[in-house]
């Protein structure tokens, strides 16, 4: 049995609307503003594929998954895992996004558990989400990503 049992969190605070920091996350031609990929799902509902494609000409498949479940604009969970090793389940991991408004500003949680300790994935996602997630801040804040 594989060791999932690494995770990283990252909590940020947004001077937004949580409908905003949704619609971030799921909507492709936001995304791709500061993220330089588009999320890109049938609907969003759990069940459904989604699949994170870069922006670019070749709009490559980057990472894929299922969404595990939706409350917009409160909560979303979906499984993640590279293109290339979406046919080995042990390669999965999990994405939450709680969305919680206080005041003014929305308090963003993002949790990516079930990680191999030491994996390629684990080391990816913790330089990752902390310049995406900064990014996304940037960009619902004043209209402009960080050059990704």
């Amino acid at each position: 049995m594989t060791d999932k049992s690494a995770s990283f969190v990252y909590v940020t605070f947004i001077r937004t609307t949580p409908e905003k920091v949704f619609e971030a996350i799921t909507r492709p031609e936001i995304a791709r503003r500061y993220w330089g990929h588009e999320n890109v799902s049938e609907d969003w509902r759990p069940g459904s594929a989604w699949q994170h494609i870069r922006t670019d000409e070749a709009r490559t498949v980057d990472l894929v998954g299922e969404v595990i479940e939706s409350d917009p604009p409160k909560r979303l969970v979906i499984s993640w895992a590279n293109e290339s090793q979406k046919d080995d389940p042990d390669q999965y991991s999990r994405v939450t996004f709680d969305i919680e408004p206080q005041g003014e500003i929305v308090k963003l949680t993002v949790m990516h558990d079930d990680l191999q300790p030491g994996s390629s994935m684990l080391n990816g996602i913790s330089k990752g989400w902390p310049y995406v997630l900064s990014s996304m801040k940037s960009f619902l804040e004043t209209g402009r990503g960080m050059d990704l």
